[in-house]
């Protein structure tokens, strides 16, 4: 089974009521820490956070995230100058962790950054060297290209320090997260000539497929497959639409979802009666647009900004280091 544990920064200008600075960390797709310039404190989002960390921890990544965030701002100034920008909505971006396979022990690392949604450098660790799609990126790629010790530091970071604390909070929430939760399957269709959708929701863990058959083969063609999107009672949905159906292969089709664990397929056969339409109103209805609406909110906060852990503390989640002199040091926009 793969696991992950991912951070997500967002610094933000221009946009009101909403925090100049958002971070939170999930692990397998599950939100287990949030902070915000708001509240100023890093909160556990999992009970199994809040049970296993006591005071101490809570405190220091609640300094570091204050750091953090002042650090963002300047950033964020600094990017709108790089890109000859004034005022505006704008936004700083960071994605950052690693991935553990606890059946063959590979790891993999990432570390990406943007600027108002598109990349701005991206690190390769198979060639331990920075990815510039941007012009305005050059000169950070090759500074930070040019500091060996540092991309020694941040490889051993995604490839030794991120995993430790991943297999850590995955013991920490052993009970939660080994879990298999089936789902709700409904066949849900706008108007009677609109695409069928297939969709799934409350299915835990994320590793699942979903696919229509017809007269027991697997379709490809007329078929759009949605991504595996998050809820906000940590349990994922999915759906996949079939594009057009003739009047006389109605009983032919069938929706299947497999959930990773789960030996048995759930099969919905396409079937009039029990379609869910604008013209017949469920109590699912609402279940579906919460779910969307908490998706909106999931992706404003998904994202982060501009410094790089610097150095291992086993005393320390795997954040990156807050210490401001060192994150200068490796800053995208500080240069």
């Amino acid at each position: 089974m793969r696991h992950s544990l991912k951070y997500f920064y967002t610094a933000s200008s221009g946009i009101p009521d909403f925090p100049e600075f958002v971070s939170l960390g999930m692990l397998d797709g599950v939100q287990m820490v949030y902070y915000d310039s708001n509240i100023k404190k890093v909160i556990p989002k999992q009970d199994w956070m809040a049970e296993n960390e006591g005071p101490e921890y809570w405190e220091s990544e609640t300094q570091k995230s204050i750091g953090s965030e002042q650090i963002f701002k300047v950033n964020i100034e600094t990017a709108k100058n790089r890109f000859n920008q004034t005022g505006g909505v704008h936004i700083a971006q960071r994605m950052f962790g690693c991935e553990w396979d606890n059946e063959t022990g590979e790891v993999k690392g990432y570390d990406q950054h943007g600027y108002d949604g598109e990349d701005f450098i991206v690190f390769d660790l198979k060639t331990e060297t920075w990815i510039a799609p941007k012009p305005q990126a050059v000169i950070t790629k090759l500074k930070w290209d040019d500091n060996k010790a540092s991309i020694a530091q941040w490889k051993n970071y995604l490839t030794q320090v991120c995993p430790e604390w991943l297999k850590k909070y995955v013991n920490y929430g052993r009970s939660s997260l080994l879990r298999t939760d089936l789902p709700s399957v409904s066949l849900l269709q706008k108007t009677p000539s609109s695409p069928v959708s297939c969709h799934a929701t409350g299915f835990y863990p994320d590793r699942a497929m979903m696919f229509w058959r017809k007269d027991g083969e697997d379709l490809h063609d007329g078929v759009e497959k949605g991504e595996i999107l998050p809820n906000h009672d940590g349990t994922f949905q999915m759906s996949v639409e079939l594009k057009s159906v003739s009047p006389e292969d109605w009983g032919k089709y069938e929706c299947v979802f497999q959930l990773s664990g789960v030996k048995e397929d759930i099969i919905k056969r396409l079937d009039k009666a029990v379609i869910i339409s604008n013209e017949k109103p469920t109590d699912t209805t609402p279940i579906i647009i919460a779910a969307v609406v908490v998706l909106a909110l999931v992706i404003a906060i998904a994202a982060i900004g501009f410094f790089i852990y610097k150095k291992k503390n086993d005393k320390r989640p795997p954040y990156p280091a807050s210490n401001q002199e060192v994150i200068e040091q490796t800053m995208p926009l500080s240069a």
